[in-house]
């Protein structure tokens, strides 16, 4: 009997130590995925303030908010099965830390695209910024010798149409047409003042007749003014054509051939059956001879007015035109 009670006290001592293990080696495992799940929660903070830093470069102020990531633990199911062990604490918040860290790489991915997208528009505009700001530099800043401008049969307006029982007429010297700026020297303005208006009973006529004598006066700069009011106010008359033709004559005449090649080209382009296309071809053409553009540019000008024009063009026009490609030696 003695020897059946040691025994049996050995036996619980023996028990109770390896319970006393297992219980310390359960302690341990729960102790070491709890520092493994904190540790992933710290380095999820540092990511989480990256990206905050990315998406709010200026930090977060009153009027921004922060979302908290839309992660949640696993939804409440049917209870256990009876005799079916239920999941360890550790294991759901692990498995909730996954889904946090998963979400939090695809939100980082995402603020990298944007901040790629925003650099790549932030480039584009720079770059359109310096070829507007150059190209602005080069129409104001080119310079030519100026020419005198004649009133040939090209800047002669066409026939003035009169309207029955309503004769031109010459209003006060003190009228000046509006939309034309007067010059502050006394004596220019009175001399702009005394140019004709014309009232003929056509309106888009009369601004041009105004617009091509204060061109033929040599006041271009209110000569342009009035000319591209006739091109805006009455682009389906007859007389627009005329009065964006004579807006480069006057560009040119003051030596501005950038202005002027622009000009002849719009008119051109835009109003390629008006009567002063052909002529403001062969204007391009000149204003770029002043521009030192090569000549084959210049030919390709000329090339152009023979292939579009040619049967048409004037005899005075087709002189020129002859002369023209001789000086620039188009084959």
């Amino acid at each position: 009997m003695t020897m059946l009670k040691r025994s049996g006290d050995g036996m619980r001592k023996v028990l109770a130590t390896a319970i006393l293990v297992a219980g310390f080696g359960l302690g341990s495992g729960n102790a070491m995925a709890q520092s493994d799940v904190a540790g992933r929660v710290d380095r999820l903070e540092h990511e989480m303030r990256a990206v905050q830093r990315k998406v709010f470069p200026n930090g977060v102020g009153q009027n921004q908010q922060v979302f908290e990531p839309e992660i949640t633990g696993p939804q409440a199911g049917p209870g256990p099965m009876p005799g079916s062990p239920a999941s360890s604490p550790i294991a759901d918040l692990a498995s909730r830390v996954t889904a946090l860290e998963t979400q939090m790489s695809t939100l980082t991915g995402q603020a990298e695209t944007s901040q790629h997208r925003l650099q790549q528009l932030e480039d584009a505009f720079t770059a359109y910024k310096l070829s507007t700001n150059a190209r602005i530099a080069v129409l104001e800043g080119a310079t030519a010798t100026p020419g005198g401008g004649t009133a040939d049969d090209t800047a002669t307006p066409p026939p003035t149409r009169k309207a029955a029982g309503k004769p031109a007429t010459t209003p006060p010297p003190a009228s000046t047409k509006s939309g034309v700026a007067a010059s502050a020297d006394s004596d220019r303005a009175q001399k702009i003042a005394a140019i004709q208006h014309s009232s003929t009973g056509d309106d888009a006529h009369d601004a041009y007749l105004y617009g091509y004598r204060l061109w033929q006066a040599k006041y271009y700069p209110e000569a342009e003014t009035a000319l591209k009011d006739v091109v805006t106010k009455y682009p389906k008359s007859k007389d627009a054509s005329y009065a964006q033709n004579l807006l480069g004559r006057s560009y040119l005449d003051e030596g501005k051939p950038s202005l002027a090649s622009l000009a002849f080209y719009d008119n051109y382009k835009k109003m390629p059956q008006g009567d002063r296309a052909p002529d403001s071809l062969y204007y391009l053409a000149q204003a770029l001879v002043q521009l030192k553009k090569p000549s084959s540019e210049v030919c390709k000008v000329y090339d152009e007015l023979n292939d579009v024009y040619g049967a048409s063009l004037s005899g005075d026009l087709k002189a020129k035109v002859s002369a023209g490609r001789a000086a620039s030696k188009c084959q």
